[in-house]
């Protein structure tokens, strides 16, 4: 299994190259050459397997140049039910909304309350591994842009692990305050959070181009370092992602919802098009999908492309309740557009450098077509989501987080609008005492809250009789370790003074 770059399809790679070096030297994304197909008769053995054993199979696949030990070794040391409540770290729960049956994966139990453990638990085994395959015995600094989650993940995820170093951007006023303390607060020698003033698209922006800059790739060489990501531009955090989606068809042909070969909607909240790109990526290797929901907040350009076949990133940004979407430039995009253009590198190429210089682009009817025909679009404002928890909770005692409203509101719009009732699986990103204040908002109806976000956790805590995640309340008396804020343009000296790099 090989891969090669969306935007220079001669550079070809390992899987162990592609994860050590995180982005193509161009800046493009690295896809598998191929995917694996998997038929009916690969299904029925997933089904027999638990989640663990359903991981170890589907990676491997992927990852041609590691042993079967060494992958086992991988799966086996992030999924733990010490780390995820259970043996199973992404269950299925059926629940009813509005008269709508749907099948949420809860995919938040990990050590941050955040669907990004799903990934990030393992990547640091998977990344160790490739640098030893690869990596000249160099240190990786690991680079990370987040808009809440990720960044707390990954530093949870690498927290003193051997040979790495790892760096945190967030926008400064763009994240909850649970997602600040999570991240301010990290233990481990090898860490370093940094706020900067911008939003989402600025800090990852910065880090994409401190990635691609010579000069500092040649200053890191000469210190024995070079540069990895841990975002979802790096395939083996989006490798981990697939395993969860082929893992709830499987749960759900187990549970007797649907019957083998049947296939399911799947309802994503996104920002970064990597958590949906995921379950497409499983749609390709042979999983039966009917369509894709796509749903976002105010910041609604995917919502905008899939309708139009028009992205346009130049529009009023939003900060909102559901700020792990707060993103107008979907990285992950660039990946679905090179598949479904027959792998057309040079026509990718193109459309992401007309993004960088007008902040635009058309794509041409043929993957327009495609994308309408798998896709389906659609966002809810703030009001709405808050509303959405709130009969959430009214009608079903279910307590839900602002992301996972927002997919629930716009499922609820697709059935209404199509008719279509296929079984549906609904990821579930984050816990919702990580975003507390409007929680608690969205089912008291209160707006007159104390400014102490854990005093609001006890409270919603108590009106709702259910559990706070145990990482969360841990965080509660700990130490602000950082405090530094930079301007987005001076992200790079930060970088190099945190490694102590002329």
């Amino acid at each position: 299994m090989l891969y090669n770059s969306t935007e220079n399809k001669k550079e070809v790679v390992s899987a162990a190259r592609a994860i050590a070096q995180g982005i193509s030297s161009e800046g493009g994304l690295f896809v598998p050459c191929d995917f694996p197909a998997y038929d009916k008769s690969v299904f029925e053995n997933l089904c027999k397997m638990s989640y663990n054993e359903r991981a170890k199979k589907i990676l491997g696949d992927f990852l041609s140049d590691f042993t079967a030990e060494e992958i086992a070794q991988c799966v086996d040391s992030a999924y733990t039910a010490e780390k995820f409540e259970s043996d199973n770290p992404a269950p299925l729960k059926a629940e009813t909304f509005d008269g709508k049956e749907m099948n949420i994966l809860e995919l938040w139990h990990g050590p941050t309350s955040a669907f990004k453990d799903m990934a990030l638990q393992i990547l640091p085994h998977l990344l160790t591994k490739s640098l030893q395959k690869t990596g000249d015995g160099k240190d990786a600094v690991i680079l990370v842009a987040t808009s809440g989650d990720t960044g707390k993940a990954a530093l949870e995820g690498f927290k003193d692990v051997d040979h790495t170093k790892i760096i945190v951007f967030y926008p400064v006023d763009g994240v909850s305050p649970m997602q600040k303390k999570q991240m301010n607060t990290q233990e481990g020698s090898n860490v370093n959070v940094c706020a900067i003033e911008g939003n989402f698209d600025d800090a990852q922006t910065g880090v994409k181009k401190i990635f691609t800059t010579e000069e500092i790739i040649e200053k890191l060489d000469k210190n024995n370092m070079l540069f990895s990501s841990a975002n979802s531009i790096n395939w083996g955090r989006l490798l981990p992602q697939i395993v969860y989606y082929i893992s709830a068809y499987c749960d759900m042909v187990n549970s007797g919802k649907i019957a083998m070969g049947d296939k399911i909607n799947i309802v994503v909240p996104t920002g970064n098009f990597g958590n949906i790109l995921a379950a497409y990526y499983g749609y390709c290797m042979g999983m039966p999908v009917n369509k894709f929901i796509c749903a976002s907040n105010s910041n609604n350009v995917l919502t905008d492309f899939i309708n139009t076949g028009v992205y346009d990133k130049n529009r009023d940004f939003y900060t909102t309740v559901s700020p792990s979407m707060d993103i107008l430039v979907s990285s992950n995009l660039e990946r679905l557009l090179y598949k479904l253009s027959g792998n057309d590198d040079v026509k990718t190429a193109q459309w992401i450098k007309e993004l960088k210089t007008t902040g635009k682009y058309t794509v041409d009817d043929e993957v327009k077509s495609q994308i309408q025909k798998l896709f389906y679009g659609g966002y809810c404002d703030d009001t709405a989501t808050k509303e959405t928890i709130g009969k959430m909770y009214k009608e079903n005692n279910y307590l839900c987080d602002t992301h996972t409203a927002v997919a629930v509101n716009v499922y609820g719009k697709f059935v209404d609008e199509t008719g279509d009732k296929t079984p549906c699986v609904l990821a579930s990103t984050a816990s919702p005492y990580k975003f507390s204040r409007a929680v608690m908002e969205a089912v008291s109806g209160n707006k007159d809250l104390p400014e102490d976000d854990f005093a609001i956790v006890d409270m919603l805590k108590e009106l709702t009789n259910t559990q706070v995640p145990k990482p969360l309340m841990a965080i509660k008396d700990k130490k602000v370790r950082f405090e530094d804020v930079v301007k987005s343009e001076n992200m790079a000296g930060y970088v190099l003074n945190v490694l102590g790099v002329e």
